[in-house]
């Protein structure tokens, strides 16, 4: 009997040697990669396992692959940290370099990892194409560089497949690779992963070169961005099967279809969901490589849009305290007197939603305020004085350690709340200091501002000033700073690395951020060329907005409903000048979260008055309260839940709080306009039945003999299955295709694993929406979707044959919704949702879709 060649791997790190399960990542733990052991890390160098050829360093400098006589090895230093785009990496090897066991391959600044990466565990995988298997590995002990780790068996030598040459032609996809930081580790094994059941041979195409799609290392060493186009080639009983599967891979990391040629055009477009780097200090600025170079950098959609500008460097000084005190009661008096005037400052702007910002920089600032007032930072604060420090060293002390409290935290959006803490510490330490806000007034209206992170307050400060675009060095796609910024509709870039901060002040750039990169230096011909695409990007959405002030039909006249998701008066006055036919959705939780009391009768009818006069005698729907899950409420003594999704929620909690409920009902029916009533997160009609006893009871007592419309949400299947029988007890129903979709998939739209995988065009929720549309038909009431699929545009012929007549969306996309809509029939609309319901899959319907021709004049 023949004997397999072993081979011995050593450990290339000093530390702690634990089994892969322990990775913090579902493709290292899952062995999508490979099988092998996770080091905990105590020194910063990585050495060779074993002799071998570097077949791939990661762009980045994180991970290294050898390739020895027997098998594949994976050295991945951390989990996600691609994320920090090679910042505390030094590679000392390039690759095909020939090194031998123990040889330096790079270095790794071992205390900014601590700080920013998600973890330190590294895992050593022996890749699952080498087909060598593990005899033995060390686990669950300390381990020194060189020592032993794993013993492994080669695999039989592979017998060659059938001929390629007698193969059918290949089917051909074309991609946006729309992964975070392209195809990496975790992307490559996703993809492989995806064809193991499938037989069919698939290459993977970018510029030029070949990659077998089956094989990680493969596709890693394409080095492709994101951002970039990839062509797909497939042969096999299984090929078409198998572009399926690669084509939802790639779209489950988008915000929507991955299809070249199906992206939102510029008014659709929403910022992608993605981690920030963990807070740290503020790295000096990267050498630039030429003052006049040509380069683009790549980061991550804050605020999408195209901008041509010179580069204007924004960098915040230090604000000088001092540390000893002026006596205590002194310095307290001081702080006081900072903090109030700073809460004036804000509940003056929280106040405001007709500024710059509009509704955002009011949430934006009441959250400030709310932070200006934590009880446990006021007590550090106070400790502190208490010690001796001044009022300002006591402040920046309690806000910085809260600071690296929150900076430590797993959930990005969490983290993202640092700059909100650091934007409160330079407010009052200005307050203190008798000085006004440094903001960003006077800034030129070509200029791109870059900066580090940018705080809202100085996003705020801009007054009348509106730069072209922002490009962040660091920073999240869901910091208030970026919302505050997609808000005011300035094109926005963040994590862009630190090579942004080297970029000299009256440098050209072009800033795409729908496509999140910056250009730098571009040269006139590129200048000239997006200068142009600006200009007709923006005369096309003058088009749209002028034409959405029409009421919306379909090419043969049907009637279909715009109207829009608000949840404040600025809301409420875009949608308007963006052709919205009314209010589907009004948003009333601003009013209750946030707050140590309910609101009174009196106040909810004031901001429910307020957004009537802007809508006129256009209908406003007014949403009761949607609280629990995750919507919290200080106020109510609500029980712990192991499950709060499937909790008491939306009208269960209204049911379950009475006095709340009869408050808002009061409130709303006191408004003048056309106001309906909707009920969230119904499941039977018994629900539908006590709110309206309720609602009939507080109109026999205000005198109105008019009923009001009461309809309801259909946001779990159970709803959906009985819409006939909701149908005949409410007078509309509205589907909230963001909580159906969760239900149906049985998959937590917060988990941050499952939650891109939901996508309401599924083929099972789509057959829930046409079941709906039916059951209202029924009753001859109509069917509205005022969930996030009604702001898809290219959902929207979809939505219509499915039986919808109403869709109610973010302002922003209505001019493009409506254009959409009048360019089809309603037998086209009824034919492409007959297609849609019998594809197998979500992936399936986006590519159908996506073959659909864009509306005249809308930006691409």
């Amino acid at each position: 009997m023949k004997t397999r060649a072993t081979l011995t791997l050593r450990a290339p790190l000093a530390g702690w040697c634990a089994p892969l399960d322990e990775a913090p990542d579902e493709v290292f733990a899952g062995r999508l990669l490979g099988d092998g052991v996770a080091i905990d890390p105590t020194a910063g160098t990585l050495h060779a396992p074993c002799d071998g050829e570097v077949v791939l360093l990661a762009p980045t400098r994180h991970a290294v692959t050898l390739r020895s006589a027997a098998c594949d090895v994976l050295l991945h230093v951390g989990i996600d940290t691609v994320a920090l785009g090679g910042e505390g990496f030094t590679a000392h090897v390039t690759q095909g370099t020939q090194v031998r066991a123990g040889d330096e391959l790079l270095s790794f600044d071992l205390d900014l990892l601590a700080r920013r990466a998600r973890s330190l565990l590294t895992p050593v995988i022996v890749t699952a194409e080498s087909g060598c298997s593990i005899r033995s590995r060390r686990l669950d002990s300390a381990v020194a560089v060189g020592e032993w780790l794993m013993e492994l068996e080669a695999a039989d030598p592979l017998t060659t497949g059938s001929d390629s040459s007698a193969a059918a032609a290949p089917l051909v996809r074309r991609l946006t690779v729309t992964f975070e930081h392209g195809i990496h580790a975790r992307p490559a094994a996703l993809l492989a992963a995806s064809l193991r059941a499938l037989a069919a041979d698939v290459r993977l195409i970018a510029r030029g070169r070949a990659a077998n799609a089956r094989s990680t290392i493969a596709l890693m060493a394409l080095s492709v961005r994101a951002g970039e186009q990839v062509e797909l080639r497939a042969t096999g009983p299984d090929a078409q099967h198998a572009l399926e599967a690669l084509t939802a891979v790639f779209a489950s990391h988008a915000g929507g279809a991955a299809l070249v040629g199906s992206a939102i055009a510029g008014l659709a477009e929403a910022p992608a969901a993605v981690s920030s780097p963990r807070v740290a200090p503020p790295a000096a600025p990267a050498a630039a490589p030429s003052d006049t170079a040509q380069r683009v950098l790549r980061g991550v959609t804050a605020s999408p849009g195209l901008a041509v500008g010179r580069a204007l460097q924004l960098r915040r000084a230090e604000i000088e305290i001092r540390e000893e005190g002026g006596g205590v009661a002194a310095e307290h008096a001081a702080l006081e007197r900072a903090r109030t005037e700073v809460r004036t400052r804000l509940e003056r702007r929280a106040a405001s939603t007709s500024a710059e910002g509009g509704a955002a920089a009011a949430g934006i600032a009441a959250a400030h305020r709310e932070l200006l007032d934590d009880p446990e930072l006021l007590a550090a604060a106070r400790a502190a004085i208490e010690a001796g420090g001044s009022a300002g060293f006591a402040w920046r002390g309690a806000v910085r350690a809260n600071a690296a409290t929150l900076g430590a935290l797993e959930d990005a959006r969490l983290r993202e709340r640092v700059d909100d803490l650091l934007d409160l510490e330079t407010q009052v330490l200005h307050a203190l200091g008798g000085e006004a806000v440094a903001g960003t007034a006077g800034v030129p209206a070509d200029a791109i501002l870059i900066a580090r992170e940018l705080l809202p307050s100085q996003l705020i400060a801009l007054d009348d000033a509106r730069p072209a675009g922002i490009a962040m060095a660091a920073g999240g796609a869901t910091s208030h700073a970026a919302i505050l910024a997609a808000a005011m509709g300035i094109p926005t870039v963040v994590a862009l690395g630190n090579e942004v901060l080297s970029v000299p002040d009256g440098r050209e750039l072009v800033l795409d951020a729908s496509r999140a990169v910056l250009e730098i230096a571009p040269g006139e011909a590129r200048l000239a060329a997006v200068r142009a695409e600006a200009a007709t990007r923006a005369a096309r959405r003058a088009a749209l907005a002028t034409a959405a002030q029409r009421e919306c039909r379909t090419a043969d006249g049907t009637r279909i409903e715009v109207l829009a998701n608000v949840g404040s008066v600025a809301e409420a006055q875009a949608a308007m000048r963006n052709g919205a036919e009314g209010c589907g959705l009004l948003r009333t939780e601003f009013l209750f979260l946030d707050r140590q009391t309910p609101p009174t009768e009196a106040e909810q009818t004031r901001a429910y008055q307020g957004i009537a006069d802007v809508l006129g005698e256009r209908p406003l729907t007014i949403r009761t309260l949607d609280a629990g899950g995750d919507k919290p409420i200080a106020y109510l003594p609500m029980p712990r839940e192991e499950n709060p999704a499937l909790g008491l929620r939306g009208i269960r909690t209204s049911l379950a709080w009475p006095q709340l409920l009869r408050t808002q009902l009061r409130a709303a029916l006191m408004v003048r306009g056309s106001c309906r009533l909707l009920l969230p997160m119904v499941s039977d009609a018994a629900e539908i039945d006590a709110a309206r006893v309720v609602l009939d009871e507080i109109r026999r007592e205000l005198g109105r003999a008019a009923p009001t419309p009461l309809g309801v949400m259909i946001e779990t299947p159970a709803a959906a299955v009985l819409a006939e029988r909701m149908a005949a007890a409410a007078d509309f129903l509205s589907i909230g295709t963001n909580d159906l979709t969760q239900y149906t998939l049985a998959m937590d739209r917060g988990h941050p694993q499952l939650a891109a995988r939901l996508d309401a065009l599924h083929p099972a929720v789509l057959r829930l929406i046409a079941s709906v549309a039916e059951g209202a038909r029924a009753h001859g009431r109509h069917a509205a979707v005022c969930g996030g699929l009604a702001s898809e545009p290219a959902a929207a012929a979809l939505l219509v044959g499915l039986g919808v007549h109403e869709l109610s969306a973010v302002p922003a996309v209505i001019p493009e919704l409506k254009a959409r809509i009048a360019q089809v029939s309603l037998g086209e609309c009824r034919a492409l949702a007959a297609q849609a319901l019998a594809l197998p899959s979500a992936a399936a319907v986006r590519t159908l879709l996506a073959a659909l021709p864009a509306a005249a004049g809308v930006c691409t």
